[in-house]
């Protein structure tokens, strides 16, 4: 199920928000893990035993690390995380890529499973390091794992963040309303921007490519690197947006990512708790920059090319991430002295330029479909031919919103409204309003919806 559809915003979301309010303050945890794994269920219901298990699995094994912690029999405790983590690991790659692998043909993937076994994983080694505590009750743990809001494409929320949060989560209508208000955005960008600019993007990226011209190829490029942050970042709004209406708070996963002056910035910016997952958990346990540059450099590949396992096995994929990680090994070991001497203007261009060409890897088929694109962008075939101008002519308007949209202004003028007092109360109401119903109109007539990372 995806947030952004009709069944969802006026059939599960109402439910579920009465089923929650109206029920009990001690089984309250226990209506939202029924809800979410009805929303769970909804996509493959054929894996609510899947889940099940991997809930139970992990819920045991951070009991005895604790146990085996308390008695201080390191060893043991090593091999037991040891051994789950490659359980989990297993898992999720015979569903992610044992087909691909194996060249059989693709099972149905659990929803969710990237983000809930890296959830997972965290949980169990903050046990391990003394980070976390173990979960003592399973209904609270199940939840962790399985609350719809963050199930399917995150935010990766680590245990300790949530722990006092599952036991503790008071309804206030403050929470509520600015839940509601986070929610409304982010359907707004997906609905309103991140589809419309698929219909250029899937236009442009079906026809071939020896036939686009210079103007057509970086529309292509520039619509995906837009449709990918409202897609992906609206879903994000979304799901904090959805958690604070049931009282929770999530932190945010995206910080206008194309602000970014540096590469590095770039990726402090996007996908938050993806970037914050490994750096903690692969980047610093291998020595992250404390060993020297050679080691430095090689930890920045490895975290890189896992990064770019993580989202697929495609060659494509791949090359995406090892494109990554020699940008960030130069700016950060060998042009770093430079480009603090460039203007601010100039590596801002510069690290879009590097961010577009790195989503032409990232949305392309194969490297040699990615090259012929970026050699089409870098002048082989025509400038602009009449294809171009009228994709151009139908997109431009919605550019400029999403390039609007990029920017902190709009989000810091609503907070102004919201702080000016009651009196703008009533146009605030009547904004949101019309921005609800621009989303249902929008909703009406999708014929793209599914949101990108839901694949990964």
């Amino acid at each position: 199920m995806s947030f952004g559809n009709l069944y969802f915003v006026f059939g599960f979301l109402p439910v579920s928000l009465l089923l929650y309010f109206i029920a009990p303050r001690r089984i309250k945890n226990v209506v939202l893990l029924l809800c979410s794994l009805v929303f769970f269920a909804w996509g493959e219901p054929t894996y609510l035993l899947l889940l099940a298990l991997s809930v139970g699995f992990n819920y045991f094994t951070g009991r005895e690390l604790a146990l085996l912690l308390r008695a201080e029999k390191k060893g043991a405790a090593r091999f037991v995380l040891t051994c789950s983590v490659i359980l989990n690991l297993l898992l999720l790659c015979f569903f992610k890529y044992g087909a691909e692998l194996l060249g059989g043909r693709a099972l149905p993937m659990p929803i969710g499973i990237s983000f809930f076994t890296f959830s997972l994983l965290a949980f169990l080694f903050d046990i391990y390091r003394g980070r976390a505590p173990a979960a003592k009750n399973i209904i609270d743990f199940g939840l962790y794992v399985t609350f719809f809001p963050k199930l399917v494409s995150g935010p990766i929320v680590r245990y300790a963040e949530m722990e006092a949060q599952l036991r503790e989560h008071p309804f206030s209508w403050e929470k509520f309303g600015g839940g509601a208000r986070q929610f409304l955005i982010g359907l707004a960008k997906k609905v309103l921007i991140a589809n419309t600019l698929g219909t250029t993007f899937y236009a442009l990226s079906a026809l071939p490519v020896t036939s686009l011209s210079a103007a057509g190829a970086w529309l292509c490029a520039i619509s995906y690197s837009l449709m990918l942050y409202f897609d992906f970042g609206g879903y994000s709004d979304m799901a904090i947006g959805l958690a604070g209406m049931f009282g929770f708070a999530l932190e945010k996963n995206f910080d206008y990512p194309y602000l970014s002056g540096t590469v590095a910035e770039f990726w402090r910016r996007w996908h938050i708790s993806l970037g914050t997952w490994f750096r903690e958990y692969v980047y610093i346990p291998l020595g992250g920059s404390r060993c020297g540059s050679l080691r430095t450099a090689l930890n920045l590949m490895v975290v890189w090319l896992l990064t770019g396992i993580w989202h697929g096995t495609g060659a494509s994929f791949l090359l995406w991430g090892v494109y990554y990680g020699v940008l960030l090994v130069l700016e950060k070991l060998i042009l770093r002295r430079v480009l603090n001497k460039v203007p601010d203007a100039v590596r801002h261009v510069l690290t879009l330029l590097c961010v577009v060409i790195g989503w032409v890897f990232f949305f392309s088929p194969s490297p040699q479909a990615a090259f012929a694109m970026l050699g089409r962008m870098f002048g082989t075939g025509k400038l602009i031919d009449t294809a171009a101008k009228y994709y151009w002519s139908a997109a431009w308007r919605v550019i400029l919103l999403a390039v609007f949209g990029c920017l902190p202004v709009g989000a810091r003028f609503g907070r102004s409204l919201l702080r000016r007092g009651r009196a703008w109360i009533p146009l605030s109401i009547v904004y949101y309003a019309v921005l609800l119903l621009l989303c249902i109109a929008g909703m009406m007539n999708d014929t793209y919806s599914a949101f990108l990372y839901f694949q990964f």
